[in-house]
């Protein structure tokens, strides 16, 4: 993906402020304190859901697909068999702590290359056959064996192909180069100390409680995931190639059906904070998306003007590359500590590249695994997002 080093030039940053800043960028209101406050705490997070079997933080992936129980059995479930992890991998480094910005930075910088990147989204090319993806994953989690506490460590790298023309279908592949590890050099001594077991007990929340995890790598999956004509889910709605061809590219008429979408999903409170929260995270999902170029930018557009939002400039997802952070405020609790989402978009190219979870406060338990406020917990990075002729090649090891 492309990540040139130079940010975009101030006569490109004019042009921005000219011709789309949004109400919310009125110096008058960015000076307020009070207001910013106000703003900053009117959004809450969405209860995340569960991944994969070999996923335990909750985390939320972008552009999931919502399956009908008609349609469960088109898409064959992800399994996991362990076996040992090889002994000089190289183990995943947490990212250190990030740098707070003033309020000039937040509200003003980084709202100004979250515009950028909308502007940028609208140049790219626009149709295609196959609509592809393809991330890196990594889930953190504590586990437990033999007295010992220690983290461990969970990557895998996922392509999404979704045919989008007539006889087409959408594979995903998922788990490879999967391996469970543990995290770091410390936890690595711990685990030893332990008798090196292939097996350990994950603390992953009520559900999964207790649950063994194996460590080792792993075959990849392949799944079929269109279901008829549908290939992505929008708010509660499965939706065709032709539904998304459909959606406007005008951030107001965009962030009203998302509205729209919320209020029947949830009729008892179609106002406040979970409706900001809900449209930035459907906003963020249609980034990822073969949406129409206009209807990329006006999600982006969407974000930058959801109240309460915080956008911050100058950040590095755990991939190394730079970006405009959009994040949720509010924090909320996981088995591993207190938790913040972040989405990070390259204003340059308008890509999506990375939903992550910050760790703000460990756990006793993740506190003793060695985890420090500011490590990223779970991630998602994408590393393609671009239109193909041609489908994706399922590896011949892969089961289904």
């Amino acid at each position: 993906m492309k990540n040139p080093g130079k940010r975009p030039g101030r006569h490109h940053v004019m042009a921005v402020l000219a011709d789309a800043r949004p109400d919310a960028l009125d110096p008058s209101r960015l000076t307020d304190p009070t207001r910013q406050r106000q703003n900053l705490a009117r959004i809450v997070a969405e209860p995340a859901d569960s991944h994969s079997a070999r996923r335990r933080i909750g985390f939320r992936p972008l552009g999931a697909v919502a399956l009908t129980a008609a349609a469960a059995a088109v898409v064959v479930a992800v399994g996991t068999t362990g076996e040992q992890a090889p002994a000089d991998r190289a183990v995943a480094q947490p990212p250190g702590p990030t740098t707070p910005r003033s309020d000039k930075d937040v509200r003003v910088d980084g709202h100004i290359e979250l515009l950028s990147a909308a502007r940028n989204a609208e140049t790219a090319p626009a149709k295609g056959t196959y609509w592809q993806t393809t991330t890196r994953s990594h889930y953190l989690d504590v586990a437990e064996a033999n007295g010992q506490t220690f983290a461990v460590s969970s990557t895998s790298t996922e392509q999404w192909s979704v045919g989008v023309r007539p006889g087409t279908q959408s594979l995903m592949v998922t788990g490879l180069d999967a391996v469970i590890e543990p995290w770091s050099a410390a936890d690595k001594a711990r685990w030893n100390a332990a008798g090196s077991p292939r097996t350990v007990t994950v603390d992953a929340g009520r559900k999964d409680a207790g649950r063994p995890y194996a460590l080792g790598t792993d075959r990849p999956t392949v799944m079929r995931t269109n279901v008829d004509g549908d290939i992505y889910a929008v708010g509660p709605d499965n939706v065709s190639y032709e539904d998304l061809q459909a959606l406007p590219p005008n951030s107001g008429e965009l962030r009203r059906h998302l509205e729209g979408l919320y209020a029947r999903e949830n009729s008892a409170d179609t106002a406040g904070a979970g409706r900001d929260a809900f449209v930035l995270r459907q906003a963020g999902n249609l980034a990822t998306m073969p949406v129409k170029p206009g209807v990329r930018a006006a999600a982006y557009r969407v974000m930058a003007e959801l109240p309460g939002v915080r956008v911050v400039g100058n950040v590095t997802d755990p991939l190394g590359r730079e970006g405009v952070g959009v994040e949720i405020p509010r924090t909320y609790r996981t088995p591993a500590g207190t938790t913040q989402q972040r989405l990070v978009i390259d204003p340059s190219t308008g890509a999506m590249l990375c939903d992550q979870d910050l760790l703000v406060e460990p756990s006793a338990r993740a506190e003793a695994a060695g985890l420090k406020a500011g490590a990223t917990l779970n991630y998602r990075a994408t590393t393609r997002m671009s239109w193909s002729e041609s489908q994706i090649t399922v590896p011949k090891n892969a089961h289904s």
